[in-house]
């Protein structure tokens, strides 16, 4: 039995091996926890030691880190629950390997050593190396039989595993069910109401309407939570008008950059070589005759007008002949042929960019405040230390502007905030996180300011009262009643048509028509309900109301079109969404599997174990 199920397996649970041996060898050279003398669980006679879940934590942030492009600690593994997940798929391993064993399940040596003999890091030029093997196994903290046991139980798992979801498909009418419903397209009428449609004006609200109004709607003006935060804070734009910049030193940054400042007449230019200057002369006179013209000639050689475009040529990255004939005072717009540096050329002038020049006075004022930007960054960085100095000293924020270049400031924050010293990430992520009796640090800006931050208190989210937005109150009810009264206007042509069985036409409303939309198509300048609303509707001929912002909407579906199986594209579909469908179908299938078998020979985890592994994280 267990012969049959391994060949089965091999191939299709690969990657399974693969991936629970890099769980069991995550990162070579990391020292074991405990030398699985520790227990974090078991399920059955299965044990998950807390070298096993070290090891998965270990791993997930190496993972993690390695994505991210940045380090991430445990810490926020735990904010995002990844801790509990991987305890999850331990534990389901766990209940794999006890019902494994229940049932009688193994593998033989030889399949090991196939499995062993596969690992890349094993293996010498000439095949597996034993020395390597024995190496790599010490770095990590594992014995050969250690490491060979697990490979045992991993292959082990995967024959239950195999068992259980092998041969699991979902019927197929259900994926052709789903995929009908992605590829459906609909046609279908708009007919916009707008207040000019209305039978008479909408009144202003008084005092009753907003009182009302403001008690029934009143979470709608809440004023966001404000964190009340004193801040101190230095910038290069804040003192770069400080910052002394002598002359030669913007000279060389000006001659530096001649080539910017100095630029000698150009011309943008496309340049068509020929093989020989028999070809070059015949198309010049077929030109000259009024046979052709130049993109056909462009187009003869095999050539496209990107292939043949020069640029903003200048007189010297052309042949003396191909500048003479470009650059002169009265050269047509096509010119030559003339010798270029690959041959006979015929070359089209396209625009004329006649010679500039900035003098180093009128770049002054650039070149200037580039340096004392520049310049101001490094005073900054050496006032860093100083500044931390200082607070390490036991100094306040207020103490800083009297002993560094920082400025006081304070702010009434919220996720709204983006003015200021708000418009930088670096302090809204700060004043999000800083907590009360937090010590104040040193802290960068993107511009390569400073900045250290204080949370003064915290003011909760407030309803203002009504005579504080009375205005504001005031223009919201104008807009629902007018949404109010927009819809009820569409409401009662809607009844009409159908009572009378009338087109839009018949009421003198104008139609906009829509063709072949699909379900995750968005119509622009209408309500994102339209779509869904519309696909909502049984038969041709259904109306509804559509409510919008200024206008209401009468939606009438014109036409069903079904998705075509013959489609290449759908048929794609289809066969995509089988395998997402047999999938889903196998998980929840595996997961259910699992659940049973944890609850039958139960679970049980040690907390202090757990906890001894998190706290070993930095």
């Amino acid at each position: 039995m267990a012969t049959k199920l391994t060949k089965k397996a091999s191939n299709f649970f690969v990657w399974v091996i693969l991936g629970l041996l890099l769980v069991a060898l995550a990162g070579f050279g990391v020292t074991s926890f405990t030398g699985g003398a520790s227990v974090v669980g078991r399920v059955g006679s299965a044990e998950i030691t807390a070298e096993d879940y070290f090891r998965a934590i270990d791993n997930e942030i190496r993972e993690q880190s390695a994505l991210r492009g940045e380090p991430v600690r445990f810490v926020d593994l735990q904010a995002a629950g990844t801790d509990a997940q991987i305890r999850n798929l331990l534990i389901a391993r766990a209940a794999l390997l006890s019902e494994a064993r229940e049932m009688g399940l193994s593998v033989g040596d030889e399949t090991i050593a196939e499995q062993i003999r596969a690992i890349p890091n094993f293996r010498a030029a000439d095949g597996f190396n034993r020395e390597a093997y024995e190496f790599e196994l010490a770095r990590s903290g594992l014995t050969p039989a250690e490491f060979e046991t697990d490979i045992r139980e991993d292959t082990t798992r995967s024959l239950l595993q195999v068992a259980v979801i092998s041969g699991v498909a979902a019927p197929g009418l259900l994926a052709e069910t789903l995929t009908a419903v992605q590829t459906e397209r609909r046609d279908f009428s708009i007919v916009r109401i707008a207040e000019n449609q209305l039978d008479a004006e909408l009144s202003a609200p008084d005092a009753d309407d907003l009182q009302s109004y403001y008690d029934e709607n009143g979470d709608d003006f809440a004023r966001p939570s404000v964190r009340q935060i004193t801040y101190a804070w230095v910038t290069p734009e804040m003192i770069m008008d400080d910052m002394e910049i002598d002359e030669a030193t913007l000279r060389r940054l000006y001659d530096q950059r001649a080539d910017l400042y100095v630029r000698p007449e150009r011309r943008l230019v496309e340049r068509l070589v020929f093989p020989d200057a028999e070809a070059a002369d015949a198309a010049r006179a077929a030109l000259d005759a009024g046979e052709t013209d130049f993109n056909a000639l462009v187009e003869a050689r095999g050539l496209s007008l990107d292939d043949i475009d020069l640029g903003d040529a200048r007189r010297e990255d052309l042949t003396e002949a191909a500048a003479a004939a470009v650059f002169a005072d009265d050269a047509d717009e096509i010119v030559g042929p003339v010798d270029s540096a690959f041959g006979p050329a015929l070359f089209r002038i396209n625009a004329v960019l006649a010679a500039t020049e900035v003098s180093f006075e009128d770049a002054l004022p650039d070149l200037r405040a580039e340096l004392a930007v520049d310049a101001a960054r490094r005073t900054i960085a050496q006032e860093r230390e100083p500044i931390e100095d200082a607070l390490a000293g036991g100094a306040t924020l207020e103490d800083l502007p009297g002993e560094t270049l920082m400025v006081l400031g304070n702010i009434d924050f919220s996720d709204e905030s983006d003015d200021g010293i708000a418009a930088y990430d670096n302090f809204r992520d700060a004043a999000s996180d800083v907590q009360d009796g937090d010590f104040p640090e040193a802290l960068e800006l993107s511009d390569g300011g400073l900045f250290a931050l204080r949370l003064d208190g915290v003011i909760p989210e407030t309803v203002p009262p009504l005579a504080e937005i009375e205005d504001e109150v005031a223009v919201s009810w104008e807009d629902a009643a007018l949404r109010d009264a927009l819809e009820a206007r569409a409401q009662d042509l809607l009844s009409e048509i159908a009572t009378l069985g009338a087109s839009f036409e018949d009421q003198g409303l104008e139609a906009q028509i829509e063709t072949g939309i699909g379900r995750q198509d968005f119509i622009p300048g209408a309500p994102p309900s339209l779509v869904p609303l519309v696909f909502d509707l049984e038969s041709v001929g259904d109306m509804a109301v559509v409510p919008g912002s200024g206008e209401a909407l009468i939606v009438r579906l014109d036409a069903i079109q079904s998705g075509n199986v013959n489609d290449p594209e759908v048929a794609a579909m289809l066969d995509r969404v089988q395998q997402q469908v047999n999938q889903s179908v196998a998980q929840d299938l595996f997961e259910g599997f699992g659940q049973a078998m944890e609850a039958e020979v139960g679970l049980t985890l040690n907390q202090q174990v757990i906890n001894a592994v998190h706290i070993s994280f930095p």
